[in-house]
């Protein structure tokens, strides 16, 4: 990830329109901003929440409510809690994500 010619700006999540994307089960909702070649994302996952797919894109996430479970296509498994993040490269590693109770991230990709 390389970010150049963003100017200094602020976000206010409460303006940013949600979006809702599939799952196997559950409810993903996406609050999405673009700087250059950069999203910045404000996702929920809801209660029950499980993936429908096997992701590539590098991410780094920040779990900052409630609790997730990602797998790795190898089968390790990683749970991440509020405060808690993780980081991977485009095509490093693919993953999925589930969550029991729901979670709140934010997500620079």
């Amino acid at each position: 990830m390389k970010m150049e010619n963003i100017p200094f700006g602020t976000t206010n999540w409460a303006e940013v329109p949600r979006t809702e994307h599939s799952a196997e089960a559950g409810q993903a909702f996406w609050q999405t901003q673009n700087f250059g070649g950069i999203r910045v994302r404000m996702v929920e996952y809801t209660a029950g929440y499980v993936s429908d797919h096997w992701c590539t894109k590098g991410h780094v996430l920040l779990c900052l409510e409630g609790e997730m479970e990602t797998e790795l296509e190898d089968g390790r498994k990683f749970t991440l809690k509020a405060g808690m993040s993780y980081q991977v490269a485009d095509n490093a590693e693919p993953h999925r994500s589930r969550s029991v109770g729901g979670a709140k991230l934010f997500i620079v990709d």
